[in-house]
């Protein structure tokens, strides 16, 4: 069986910047833990990359919070992440989900008769399960699953509204 990781956007900004949280805070030890659990040959992570015309776009229109600009410290990964993530392959991505991801992640699993893919990081209620339903339409005979002790959402009540949207779209959350 082939089993990857994803660890979507531990960045400085969603972790105890510009959108930062309690929630996110706390598990970042966790995630550490889990990208130890894997060979660094089979771990993939994602960086919100926004410019610095981010309150032009329609995303911050939305999300009126300039967060995650190219070369700032806000952009870099989280320093203990990072340093558990050396050697792997790392996606700036400027949407919530990246189909450049999912393209990469059906390359790698090509010729395999099981694959596991699973996603861990921030936020769950945006990033993490526009990437799980990406991953799942590019990959629907992947086991997805997420691990919610290495997730945190905007908020806890759409963190869990997230995880339920992703089992209701066949990944397995454990």
């Amino acid at each position: 069986m082939k089993k990857l990781l994803v660890v979507i956007d531990m960045q400085n900004d969603f972790i105890d910047g510009a959108l930062g949280t309690k929630e996110a805070e706390a598990i970042v030890d966790n995630v550490v833990a889990k990208i130890q659990e894997y060979p660094k040959d089979c771990i993939y992570a994602t960086r919100d990359t926004h410019t610095a015309d981010y309150l032009e776009t329609q995303e911050g229109k939305f999300l009126p919070v300039v967060h995650c600009v190219e070369g700032t410290k806000g952009w870099e990964i989280n320093e203990k992440v990072a340093k558990a993530l050396e050697g792997a392959v790392i996606v700036n991505k400027g949407t919530f989900g990246s189909s450049e991801l999912a393209d990469m992640l059906y390359f790698e699993t090509i010729g395999q008769d099981e694959v596991e893919i699973e996603l861990i990081g921030l936020c769950t209620d945006i990033c993490v399960v526009s990437n799980a339903i990406l991953i799942k339409t590019k990959l629907p005979e992947a086991k997805v699953t997420v691990d919610p002790s290495c997730c945190a959402g905007v908020t806890p009540e759409s963190h869990s509204a997230a995880l339920q949207t992703m089992k209701m779209c066949q990944c397995v959350v454990e």
